[in-house]
């Protein structure tokens, strides 16, 4: 006799992303594997008395999105703090930052995510802003890309004399409020959660990510009690979501001491990649170029390609997979020039983490190297007309970022992820559908394919995630509309129903 199942899910248009017209009505979960795909009537045979059965009324499912580049705790307080993300202008960002300060009456006053693209004055948060938030508790507000920051003359005044010179914006020899890159880690250091307040992030973020449809992510983390958080929601049973821990570079010697190498761990937590840095980003106007900024300058290096040639050196020797951050050209080249030196660079799965600005040249080179394109297609946001990459970079070098389908055509592996900017698969999927240069823009499938069964390469995990066959995990995305069939431009309005992990429901909608 045949086992029962613990979920069916039924009445669905399945599409399992193998094959680009496969499609199914049902399917059946035990154990938290998918253990028959198929016909409703198929299926119907399997229900039992315990079965949970979830009938979609004609909905779409999907192997669950899988977000390659997270930082869930940066995500957990922009849920908690100051959500600057939708702020249209500076008078509505300095709103939100009093009522922050209103809710939480001592201590810093925090805000995350701003994009001062998007504002008329299209300037950066000074510290005279700031000072209408308070004169007398420290303020900061973190911009979208988590490079660049913007300080009170409380916060600048106790923390400045810490920060590099260099990474203090000044005018007229005054500082302006606005920190860069190692000054801005100054005040995440001292802005840092413990792990009671962390499990309140991660948690938020999580729940968050579900109703999004995320049923795994791979979390960029530094310095944080995160790690042990997850770990500790995982032995409980109260995880509900995978999580894949890039280490930065600064925790080297402590993984080599615990032994902890790439894919060690459990179901739901594993040890992932060494992550480290090589320049900043286009907004901070860090992004190492080969050719200068509309004010002359090139970028800085936050990594050199020396110190980056150590790291990879020392993490590749110890088979452990590296994802290096670079956006502007000349980063990603320092990148290249690093993997190549390698052994074997495609059996480590070596990522390239945003990859922004790829010039040909540079894409003959990564199809060489056989290294891992970890791109963010939400980052399509700011390639349109008048956006934020024209005015750093111009209009010829705007249409050669974020070349997701050049990249997939010379057989880079290409993973999506959001970088929390904002984290939703469905808006990366609009953007990348609509981008507005033919190297940048994907058809529905590709792009979701790269959110689920790209991702999962990424991460060592096409054999149990990423698509939806007998034998692989059951982590699924049901949605409200098909994507093949909604206007292109409304991708990002198609609402999840269902967010199934491990064959258990954890989000309906």
């Amino acid at each position: 006799m045949t086992d029962t199942a613990d979920l069916i899910v039924t009445d669905a248009e399945i599409h399992t992303l193998t094959d680009p017209d496969e499609t199914h009505e049902a399917l059946a979960v035990r154990d938290g594997e998918i253990v028959r795909i198929g016909r409703g009537y198929e299926i119907d045979f399997l229900e039992g008395i315990d079965t949970s059965v979830v009938d979609l009324a004609g909905g779409v499912l999907l192997p669950g999105f899988i977000d390659a580049h997270t930082h869930m705790e940066q995500f957990g307080r922009r849920l908690v703090h100051a959500d600057l993300s939708d702020a249209s202008s500076i008078e509505e960002a300095v709103a939100l930052l009093c009522e922050e300060r209103d809710r939480e009456p001592e201590g810093w006053v925090l805000g995350y995510g701003y994009d001062e693209s998007a504002w008329g004055e299209n300037r950066l948060l000074n510290r005279d802003d700031l000072d209408r938030v308070s004169e007398d508790r420290p303020v900061v507000a973190f911009r979208e890309d988590l490079h660049t920051g913007s300080l009170n003359s409380v916060a600048l005044g106790r923390h400045a004399p810490d920060m590099p010179d260099d990474d203090v914006r000044r005018s007229g020899g005054k500082p302006t409020g606005v920190v860069v890159e190692d000054a801005l880690g100054v005040v995440r250091r001292e802005t840092a959660p413990d792990a009671e307040r962390m499990r309140d992030l991660v948690t938020a973020a999580r729940d968050r990510a579900h109703t999004l449809g995320v049923t795994g992510v791979h979390d960029m983390v530094r310095r944080s009690t995160a790690p042990r958080v997850y770990r500790e929601l995982d032995r409980a049973g109260a995880l509900d979501l995978r999580v894949r821990i890039n280490y930065w570079s600064d925790h080297l010697d402590a993984l080599s001491e615990l032994g902890a190498v790439t894919n060690h761990g459990s179901e739901f937590v594993r040890v992932g990649g060494v992550k480290s840095y090589t320049d900043g980003s286009f907004g901070g106007r860090t992004a190492q170029l080969s050719e200068p900024y509309e004010n002359g300058e090139t970028g800085q290096w936050v990594t050199g390609p020396e110190q980056l040639r150590e790291i990879v050196a020392r993490a590749d020797e110890a088979e452990r997979q590296c994802c290096v951050h670079a956006i502007g050209d000349r980063a990603v080249e320092a990148v290249l020039d690093t993997y190549e030196a390698t052994d074997d660079p495609s059996g480590s799965r070596h990522r390239v983490e945003h990859a922004e600005l790829l010039p040909r040249s540079l894409l003959e080179r990564f199809a060489d190297a056989d290294v891992v394109a970890s791109v963010q297609p939400n980052f399509l946001k700011w390639a349109r007309e008048g956006g934020l990459y024209e005015d750093r970079i111009g209009c010829e070098r705007t249409r050669q970022t974020n070349r997701c389908r050049t990249l997939l055509e010379a057989g880079i592996p290409l993973a999506f992820g959001s970088d929390c900017m904002p984290l939703d698969p469905l808006f990366g999927i609009e953007q990348t559908v609509t981008a507005p240069a033919e190297e940048q823009r994907l058809p529905v499938t590709e792009a979701l394919r790269a959110y689920t069964v790209g991702a999962a390469y990424a991460g060592f995990d096409e054999h149990r995630l990423g698509t939806i066959e007998t034998g692989k995990r059951a982590d699924l995305v049901a949605l409200a509309r098909s994507p093949w069939d909604a206007a292109p431009d409304a991708i990002a309005d198609i609402g999840v129903t269902h967010t199934i992990v491990d064959g258990r429901v954890v989000y309906s909608s």
